[in-house]
């Protein structure tokens, strides 16, 4: 049975409801307003930089130049709409993008996207997990096998920041991220790209149809538009006390459609740098064949002539790990009480997450060593990739239904852009597929 509002119920439980609203002052004026719900987009834009987006980057760098930078380019714009529609999703519903689908779809087809959902959290942990491990052993020469276990250890500081307040955990995204721009900006003052052929990589060439070209593409468009976060941002953005009136939902949206915009902008710049260095350093120095994180770190100061070139990368790296790690232990959370109403204390949804992510991981190690975690990384984007259509097709369905949305319904023209990106995402996905079971 549907409610006149196009929702099967009118009142779902609140989305991260062992989260304070953070409240909005709305006597100040509307600058002021806005800071306030600065935040959710810094977390989302992790997602843009995490250590899945490093071992892709750094493959399609050294190999093809500045060739992928324009899929670079094209996931970033695909991102900021997409996030901005789960945006739009959580405030003008009230619900996240999780809690949509369990309420308009059957039982067994939630369940469905509920594994789906289930699956790019794994893929994107287990990206964390390696990254992690792999900063560790560059950093303090820890074996690889104790780093993957040793990130176990990270659901006691994501239990202290939920429990001093939601702000706390921004603040420490934000000032992670922060310190992984302040390296990539050396590493670019010490690799000197030219820029004449950087700008060219920019714009899209036929040599994206060839088949390895276009893997490490769907890697990188992986890497950068997560499905995972379409299900974060729904969540998060209301964490927000704001006015629940229509003038205030419009204010509301427009605030946190700005917030994300300018943090995946950011992250385009800290994405692509990854690239560049990759490109710079590597490819036009004769390495094509570098595509592990180990070897680029091991290989950054003697081919730039820096000798804190390499430590950069794995303190950036390190940042980018811890970072995801905190994203990924919130979209969990609200996966599994928006599709299933289950709710696990934020501890024990934590561990379990990490340690199916830890134990393909541990094999791999075990079996094939460094060699086989740059495989795995690379893997975990593609399939991330191949679950986006799962989270991306209802967004757009909820998003172009004015039953469902009222007068936040999105336009003609903006259902034309999300199906148009929505077809791209399936048709370079069953390209690859096709590329991968029949091609040469």
């Amino acid at each position: 049975m549907t409610t006149d509002k196009g929702w099967r119920q009118d009142n779902l439980s609140e989305s991260l409801s062992d989260v304070a609203r953070i409240k909005i002052d709305y006597s100040k004026p509307p600058w002021r307003r806005f800071l306030a719900f600065l935040g959710p987009g810094a977390l989302v834009a992790v997602g843009y930089m995490d250590p899945g987006n490093w071992a892709t980057s750094i493959a399609g760098g050294s190999a093809y130049g500045y060739t992928l930078l324009s899929m670079v380019l094209i996931s970033s714009l695909m991102a900021i709409y997409l996030q901005a529609l789960t945006a739009r999703l959580g405030i003008a519903t009230g619900r996240d993008l999780a809690q949509a689908c369990r309420d308009h779809f059957s039982k067994p087809a939630a369940m469905a996207l509920w594994i789906s959902a289930e699956i790019a959290i794994i893929a994107t942990d287990l990206a964390e997990v390696i990254g992690t491990a792999i900063a560790l052993n560059l950093l303090f020469g820890l074996p690889l096998l104790i780093g993957v276990i040793l990130t176990v250890a990270d659901v006691l500081l994501i239990l202290l920041l939920q429990n001093k307040g939601f702000r706390y955990v921004e603040a420490l995204v934000i000032t992670l991220i922060a310190t992984i721009a302040v390296a990539f900006l050396f590493e670019m003052i010490f690799s000197k790209p030219e820029l004449a052929p950087l700008l060219g990589g920019l714009v899209p060439s036929r040599q994206l149809l060839d088949p390895a070209v276009l893997y490490v593409g769907i890697g990188i468009l992986g890497a950068t538009v997560m499905p995972h976060n379409l299900y974060l941002h729904s969540a998060i953005v209301n964490t927000r006390g704001y006015d629940k009136s229509p003038a205030g939902k419009r204010e509301a949206i427009k605030f946190a459609t700005w917030d994300s915009s300018l943090a995946l902008t950011f992250a385009f710049f800290i994405n692509a740098s990854i690239l560049i260095l990759a490109a710079a350093a590597f490819h036009f120095a004769g390495r094509t064949d570098i595509a592990e994180i180990q070897d680029a770190y091991k290989l950054l100061s003697p081919i730039l002539g820096a000798g804190a070139a390499s430590v950069l990368f794995a303190v950036a790296l390190l940042a980018s790990g811890q970072n995801s790690t905190l994203t990924g232990t919130l979209t969990g959370q609200i996966v599994m009480e928006g599709f299933v109403n289950i709710r696990l204390k934020p501890w024990v949804r934590r561990l379990v997450t990490r340690l199916i992510a830890i134990i393909p991981t541990v094999i791999v190690v075990m079996i094939y060593g460094e060699k086989g975690t740059g495989q795995l990384l690379i893997l975990s984007q593609v399939i991330l990739s191949m679950q986006l259509s799962f989270a991306v097709v209802p967004l757009m369905m909820f998003s172009g239904d004015k039953r469902k949305m009222g007068e936040f319904v999105i336009n003609r023209f903006w259902k034309v852009v999300g199906w148009a990106i929505t077809a791209l995402i399936i048709g370079l996905n069953v390209f690859l597929l096709a590329q991968t079971f029949f091609g040469s």
